[in-house]
């Protein structure tokens, strides 16, 4: 039997999301990524990130959330399925994950998570679901410890000077501030995203560490 998997139009979904005045959302300031490396950063060799290697990591992430986010994603829990495939410069497939709950950090729960990779504008659009149907057409259930929420995750700036961009959006009844409250301690932290580490420390092979 073939299943039949709902599709999302996601950034639609997202702006939408984004726009309703009940949910609760937060946009990372833009990040410098050679900056930061720059001003705290110790590393094994000199190195300057490009934009074209920070989408390489961002398509990388999408498919293994566990591998590039391992602080937030339970080891060998993702999976990716309903996978169309690239057409005009655009992926699109479903990806599961257990993760910790921004509130909860011990505890992790069941994402269910739309996704779409857009090459051409170096963007990726996490559209979250509270179910959808697993690779054999089951229906999966994602976990209630907190609202669905959707992500953006992006690249901007020079080829020379890129930007991480990223931005969250909870469906919630009203606003909650306890909900953004570890993204605005990430946001005055001031350190790289850690998969940004990851990524020079893993895939470029630069030994990287935070100074002081």
């Amino acid at each position: 039997m073939t299943v039949q998997y709902p599709n999302v139009d996601h950034v639609p979904a997202f702006a939408q999301a984004w726009n309703d005045p009940a949910n609760t959302r937060f946009e990372l300031p833009p990040v410098d990524v050679n900056r930061i490396l720059a001003e705290r950063y110790e590393l094994a060799r000199p190195l300057r990130l490009s934009r074209s290697q920070l989408w390489e990591m961002e398509t990388r992430k999408a498919r293994r959330p566990d591998l590039y986010i391992p602080y937030v994603v339970e080891q060998g829990s993702a999976a990716v399925w309903a996978d169309q495939g690239e057409r005009d410069g655009v992926e699109r497939f479903v990806r599961k994950s257990r993760q910790r709950l921004w509130l909860q950090p011990d505890r992790y729960e069941l994402i269910l998570e739309q996704t779409r990779v857009d090459h051409a504008q170096q963007q990726v659009t996490f559209i979250g679901a509270s179910h959808y149907p697993g690779p054999d057409g089951a229906m999966l259930e994602a976990g209630t410890g907190q609202p669905i929420f959707h992500v953006i995750h992006g690249v901007g700036g020079e080829e020379s000077e890129p930007l991480n961009l990223w931005s969250v959006v909870f469906l919630t009844p009203r606003q909650d501030s306890r909900l953004i409250a570890p993204f605005v301690r990430m946001a005055h932290d001031g350190w790289l995203p850690g998969y940004v580490e990851i990524y020079i420390r893993d895939d470029l092979g630069v030994g990287i560490s935070r100074r002081g």
